[in-house]
């Protein structure tokens, strides 16, 4: 896990390692264990690493790596099945000289260029530059675990990092995306929906996960090129219930396996939830017999009613590991909250952020330097209580007496449910039930009519942006496997993974995801329905496969995750002084109005909107 940087110029005077070593040191908290700088001999090209030793710790796997006098490589990220790709490639007769992933994945791509992503079982942001070719291909993994920036201009300039610091660094305007901001504040959009390759600030785009990027350096031009998809229309009907559940086994143990691969600690992040809960379980299971105690981490809130302490307890009884907690508090969010922006980059859901980014510095704390984590499962195996709407929308059209049994076997487990309750309609649902095309313009003229009776934005400001509403993806999805699409590929899952990548990054830790193994997801997404939602209960087929799991939470029904007691935390006077600020600092900008809508410069009017003003003040 590292950070890498570049830039590639038709002009000398920009590739240079003064500018090289600027971009690569805004981003030395992704790799303090060393750095490296290279400039093509033609001087069109330089790129820059920062890394972060995790597998072979020798100077001889430092970047930029070269291979077989043609290619030069900067890679963020870790290829968890380059043991047997090696072994391969060794058969067909590449010679290595490290026992890096990273030299591997140089000569799968000497062996077969751009299709060399197909079989990569991993998590990565790469260029690598062909001198023969006179090329750079760039690279980003299937389901945007690692990010990759950059800032094009058609045949003078590709400046590229990890992070969008990189690209200010490298002499690229910090400028804000007023269209993004707009929509953010009015509809709470944290990306935009139809593309995703659009951030908060301009000359800053993002490649989107599942692409590459193949440039001339003649003339710089650049394509772009999907390389990896789901199909989720193609289900396996006919599957038996032993037959997946000891093929979800089998894969999920091999992910898990090759996950664990490292010359460092690892360590997991536990939550109490089902998904992080079996990662340590399962880890606890192949660790058995060996001395090797596996560390968990885990935020606690004691008194608060969403604590999973008690969960976490019966995964800690079950196994051998040596648990940490920690607290966090408003206090700490305040003092942290700035730097926590500074690490994303851009704006954040909420307070659970700074939760996950508590827990990552009490990794480090303890010299822990790789986490496995359970995210993914949610959006594979319909672990949220959304699901629910589409699943019932399939089961009507196929068999009205299953969708009939179904319903009422889903009232009676989840009636009582304090934390989720039953899950119904929206007015949005409605809306796009009679007409999606209805959608944005009932939202413009809703923020029409709050702009005239409570002002939230600066006039010039609200008149330049109130035609740029992005569209509405759709959420009334007709099956349970096309609404896991749209979470896993489009809109939901990417927010997710960002966070995690900033939060670990930021502590100089290394997340591994082992539910987003490609060949894992592509085989539940074969799965019927009824298989990830079955009797009232998500995530069925996981919790009928995996018995290691303690039956209090293999079989608990309240979904939570990271959630802290924000209410009680924007209540801190703390809090209310820092919103102050904000509110201040956005009329200054001529972003928000003085008046009305809570916005006042002497006091703190806490309403759900607060979180997005402090969010935007830390933009601006």
């Amino acid at each position: 896990m590292c950070g890498i940087a570049g830039i590639i110029s038709n002009d000398p005077n920009r590739v240079a390692m003064s500018f090289l070593k600027k971009m690569t040191d805004i981003i030395a908290h992704r790799g303090p264990d060393g750095e490296g700088h290279w400039i093509s001999s033609n001087g069109k090209l330089g790129i820059g690493h920062r890394r972060l030793s995790i597998i072979d710790l020798s100077h001889e796997a430092d970047q930029p790596m070269h291979y077989l006098d043609r290619y030069s490589i900067v890679f963020n990220g870790e290829i968890y099945n380059y043991i047997e790709l090696r072994e391969t490639l060794l058969k067909q007769g590449y010679v290595f000289k490290t026992q890096s992933d990273t030299e591997v994945l140089m000569a799968l791509y000497d062996r077969d260029k751009e299709h060399c992503l197909q079989f990569l079982d991993g998590m990565f942001s790469f260029v690598i530059f062909d001198e023969k070719e006179n090329t750079a291909f760039c690279a980003r993994d299937r389901f945007g675990e690692k990010p990759f920036f950059y800032s094009y201009k058609k045949g003078e300039y590709f400046l590229f990092g990890s992070e969008m610091k990189c690209l200010w660094e490298g002499g690229i305007p910090k400028v804000v995306n007023n269209r993004m901001l707009f929509n953010y504040l009015s509809f709470g959009y944290i990306e935009n929906p139809q593309d995703l390759s659009e951030t908060f600030y301009h000359d800053c785009t993002r490649l989107e996960h599942s692409h590459y990027i193949k440039i001339n350096l003649s003339n710089l031009s650049l394509s772009i090129h999907r390389y990896y998809d789901i199909d989720w229309k193609n289900i396996n009907q006919g599957i038996q219930l032993e037959e997946a559940k000891g093929k979800f086994k089998e894969l999920f143990y091999t992910s898990v396996k090759r996950r664990l691969r490292s010359d460092v600690t690892v360590g997991s992040s536990l939550s109490g939830g089902l998904d992080s809960s079996l990662v340590v379980c399962v880890i606890d299971e192949l660790k058995k017999g060996t001395a090797q105690k596996q560390n968990t981490f885990s935020a606690v809130f004691p008194g608060f009613a969403k604590d999973e302490r008690k969960f976490m307890d019966y995964v800690i009884a079950k196994t051998n590991v040596e648990p940490h907690f920690v607290t966090p508090d408003d206090g700490g969010l305040i003092k942290d909250i700035e730097k926590l922006s500074w690490h994303q980059e851009e704006p954040y859901g909420s307070a659970s952020i700074y939760v996950q980014y508590k827990v990552m510095q009490m990794a480090k704390e303890n010299n822990v330097t790789v986490l496995l984590d359970g995210q993914g499962a949610d959006e594979i195996l319909a672990g949220y209580h959304a699901y629910y709407l589409p699943y019932f929308n399939e089961l009507k059209k196929q068999s009205k007496g299953t969708y009939n049994q179904q319903f009422a076997k889903y009232k009676e487990l989840h009636s009582n449910n304090i934390i989720n309750g039953l899950t119904g309609k929206t007015l949005g649902d409605r809306v796009r039930d009679i007409s999606p095309s209805l959608v944005k313009p009932i939202k413009k003229l809703k923020n029409d009519l709050e702009q005239l009776k409570k002002p939230l934005f600066n006039r010039d400001f609200y008149h330049a942006y109130k035609n740029e509403i992005f569209e509405t993806p759709g959420s009334n999805f007709s099956t349970l496997n096309e609404s896991l699409y749209s979470s896993t590929m489009k809109n939901g899952l990417q927010q997710l993974l960002r966070y995690a990548d900033r939060n670990s990054m930021a502590h100089s830790r290394e997340v591994r995801l082992p539910f987003l193994n490609h060949e894992l997801v592509e085989f539940l997404f074969t799965l019927p329905a009824t298989m990830k939602i079955n009797d009232g209960w998500t995530k069925w087929i996981m919790r009928e496969t995996f018995t290691i799991l303690p039956p209090e939470i293999g079989w608990r029904k309240d979904k939570i995750g990271y959630e802290p007691p924000q209410k009680n935390w924007m209540e801190s006077e703390e809090v209310k002084r820092k919103l102050i600020e904000s509110k201040i600092k956005l009329i200054e900008s001529k972003i928000i109005n003085a008046q009305n809508y809570g916005i006042s410069t002497n006091e703190a009017d806490i309403n759900p909107f607060s979180w997005n003003l402090l969010m935007t003040a830390n933009l601006v």
